[in-house]
């Protein structure tokens, strides 16, 4: 009698899959028939929103060249993007830890127009560095991020961000400090139990920091599940 067993294993975000043909009787003695290794990161809540997320891109992106992601994550989002913006550099960065996972999606698509992470702490002015782009994307950054570095993100965007360049900003927000759903306040929840210092924002605090780095907001997006697309510009 044969017993087939197919076993999940994930662990620092890699899906490891085995399908082992063994004997019942026999356990200690497994027989690997097949087994796969998914090295690349995957998040689900990234799949979910692209579509979205695109369709805003595609009305406010169609003259920019150069753009700056903080936050790749995964690096999900700047793969699928990448491809529908043939004239745009896009450029990713995050902590070194998602290098490597950001790096297995650029490689897997063989994406010439993505380019490798840049190490992007937003509380280290050194790592902005002197390069300059029209554009700065960032996707559920903000509120998982304590409020200080939210403050260091801004000021950093407005020393790399040109002029009559865009900052576009996706996530949830608050406004005039409420929420806009309920779902909203029970994730706020969530985030502060997991981090005290992080937390839904309100739109209102960061249109004051873009401000004080010369940008005015163009655009408001109601997007799905009560997020939303904030554009400001640059003068």
């Amino acid at each position: 009698m044969a017993l087939y067993i197919l076993a999940f294993v994930i662990e620092n975000s890699n899906r490891i899959i085995f399908l082992i043909d063994t004997d019942i009787n026999d356990l200690y003695q497994p027989l690997l028939i097949f087994h796969t290794i998914m090295t690349k990161p995957y998040a689900e809540s990234c799949a979910q929103n692209q579509q979205a997320i695109l369709e805003v891109l595609q009305v406010n992106l169609p003259e920019q060249r150069r753009l700056l992601e903080i936050g790749s994550g995964t690096g999900q989002h700047a793969v699928f993007f990448s491809r529908h913006f043939p004239q745009l550099l896009w450029q990713t960065s995050d902590l070194p830890v998602h290098h490597p996972g950001i790096q297995a999606w650029i490689d897997d698509e063989a994406q010439t127009r993505v380019l490798a992470p840049l190490e992007l702490d937003v509380l280290q002015s050194a790592h902005w560095g002197a390069s300059h782009y029209d554009t700065v994307f960032s996707a559920n950054t903000v509120h998982i991020m304590s409020w200080p570095a939210v403050e260091a993100m801004f000021t950093g965007v407005g020393k790399v961000l040109q002029s009559a360049g865009i900052l576009i900003l996706y996530g949830p927000f608050n406004y005039q400090g409420h929420y806009t759903s309920d779902s909203n306040a029970r994730f706020d929840l969530w985030l502060k139990q997991r981090d005290a210092k992080s937390g839904i924002r309100d739109f209102e605090a960061l249109n004051h920091l873009a401000t004080q780095q010369g940008m005015s907001l163009t655009q408001d997006y109601a997007m799905p599940a009560n997020n939303r697309i904030l554009i400001w510009q640059k003068e």
